[in-house]
């Protein structure tokens, strides 16, 4: 019977029993499963690249990192390039010094505040 209650423990486990709080986000125990390497900077374990809607926020929030250095960034974009395309999101940056530069997105209030 032991055996029975050790199979039906891991069942409920591996069926995904653990909540989330949206789909996509990451909470702390999630954070702490993933290896070094699922992260755009392992050794700061920083930008999660576990799945698309990860590596599209690593990218965009690439330049707001603070405490790394040029070798981690270099390091970063590598493995943020590795993960966009095990993934399939589209990078057109090169270096990790074009992220960050010009916006991924449209802010309209950037635009009026050039115009007024």
């Amino acid at each position: 019977m032991a055996a029975k209650k050790t199979s039906r423990s891991k069942a409920s486990k591996s069926s995904g029993s653990k909540s989330r709080r949206s789909k996509g986000e990451l909470d702390t125990e999630d954070r702490n499963e993933l290896s070094s390497g699922s992260y755009a900077f392992p050794d700061k374990r920083k930008e999660p690249l576990n799945d698309a809607s990860h590596v599209r926020n690593a990218i965009a929030r690439f330049d707001q990192v603070k405490g790394v250095s040029d070798e981690e960034r270099r390091e970063a974009f590598s493995n943020i390039k590795k993960a966009a395309r095990k993934f399939g999101v589209d990078m057109k940056e090169k270096s990790w010094r074009e992220l960050g530069k010009h916006p991924h997105t449209r802010n309209p209030s950037q635009s009026r505040a050039k115009k007024g």
